[in-house]
């Protein structure tokens, strides 16, 4: 089997600095602290979303608490960027469930 090109160890170089780069893990964006849950029609037929946004998680955090969240809805969902979208109006609902695992929120829009 051969090896890909990342796996190959280089003997002899004329490149400065490191061969390979180190990998970091994606850092939590700071933000002001409040976690702001709204409803979206925009772009979606008048379809209703929740969006949940200002979670000061990194992307891995923001997807299981999407499926969290998802589970506690009963419906389906997806992680865009760094915002959370549940299907539906479930904005007390979400709010309630965040403000349990110890986050600011407020609800957003109308």
């Amino acid at each position: 089997m051969m090896k890909s090109f990342d796996d190959l160890d280089i003997v002899y170089s004329t490149e400065k600095g490191r061969i390979k780069p180190e990998k970091k893990q994606p850092e939590a964006p700071k933000g002001d602290g409040i976690v702001r849950v709204g409803r979206e029609t925009k772009g979606r037929k008048g379809a209703g979303m929740t969006v949940i946004t200002g979670i000061p998680l990194h992307p891995e955090g923001l997807k299981d608490l999407a499926k969290k969240m998802k589970q506690k809805c009963g419906t389906g969902g997806t992680v865009k960027g760094r915002t959370i979208e549940i299907q539906g109006d479930h904005r007390d609902l979400l709010v309630a469930e965040l403000q349990t695992l110890g986050y600011t929120v407020k609800k957003s829009g109308g």
